[in-house]
């Protein structure tokens, strides 16, 4: 089924220039440029009343909710998003509440924040707060943005534990059940600076049909129709297409042993780039190439 909806995963550390700082308007130019350019505004723009959309950002995965919160909700006040709120989603039963469900009801965008993926999906899993949130996602112009955390469960896969170091060792990488809104891909975040390439191999190969999607600090992809991922932000996607492996010891090894792997396919997007998950089929926004493909440039 094609959703009406749309994600955007983010790979964490969209608070650059951070809200809650003192220096904050000392340094207000730079946070300017960041919100103004930057993933929050092209969350805004994609919404369906832009500005005016209802916006409720779901701490649930923080551990400090309340500053989180508040932040965003600067964050996005600055660029003209007043009509913002915080669920404090911090236990099962409220995943239940009358006022939440129809809080989530009206919501046009619910952003949900960094943190424990493993907290976010414990809590939120089998309520009816998931179910309201992957029917809106499958039916309605509505937009479920995740950054970190978030964005690792948006995934039916979700990695929830894995050292980046021994990501490569057999049995290293957990794997559990995310929120459900996009299968066939699995997502990790934090994705360059914290070396994790190697989580998104193990993953991969354990089942070469899952696209694995790493997400750099300060980038997204926005994912329209479960099929089209366009990067944004100021940094790097890898895409981790397994369909093409030739060979690999994986099944021949014991746990903790390392993993060898034929013909794994990578492809590096930065932004306005596009890839489609069905065809498996990448668009560089500016290729050297394009006149000797004939492929207009955007």
């Amino acid at each position: 089924m094609e959703a009406k909806g749309k994600l955007i995963i983010i790979g964490g550390a969209v608070d650059k220039g951070s809200f809650t700082e003192g220096v904050y308007d000392k340094d207000v130019a730079k946070n300017l440029n960041f919100f103004e350019t930057g993933i929050l505004r092209r969350l805004i723009v994609e919404s369906k009343h832009k500005e005016k959309s209802r916006i409720e950002i779901l701490t649930t995965a923080s551990k400090i909710p309340k500053e989180v919160g508040a932040e965003y909700i600067r964050a996005l006040e600055y660029l003209g998003a007043k009509n913002t709120g915080v669920l404090e989603i911090d236990k099962r039963e409220k995943a239940a509440n009358p006022e939440v469900l129809q809080r989530l009801e009206e919501a046009d965008v619910v952003m949900v924040t960094g943190g424990d993926q493993l907290r976010l999906t414990s809590i939120l899993g089998g309520t009816p707060f998931q179910d309201i949130l992957l029917r809106k996602y499958q039916t309605e112009d509505f937009i479920y943005a995740g950054t970190s955390a978030g964005a690792a469960a948006a995934s039916n896969n979700m990695i929830y534990q894995g050292s980046s170091s021994e990501a490569l060792l057999k049995g290293e990488v957990k794997i559990t059940g995310g929120l459900g809104l996009i299968g066939g891909v699995i997502i990790d975040t934090h994705f360059v600076q914290r070396g994790r390439i190697g989580r998104l191999f193990q993953s991969v190969v354990s089942n070469p049909r899952i696209l694995g999607i790493g997400l750099g600090e300060d980038t997204g992809l926005l994912i329209t129709h479960n099929s089209r991922m366009e990067a944004i932000g100021s940094g790097l996607v890898i895409i981790v297409d397994g369909r093409e492996i030739k060979d690999t010891n994986l099944t021949q090894i014991e746990l903790g042993q390392p993993i060898s792997i034929s013909h794994l396919v990578t492809h590096v997007l930065s932004k306005y780039d596009t890839f489609d998950i069905k065809t498996n089929k990448m668009h560089i926004n500016s290729s050297q190439y394009a006149d000797d493909l004939g492929i207009p440039i955007d």
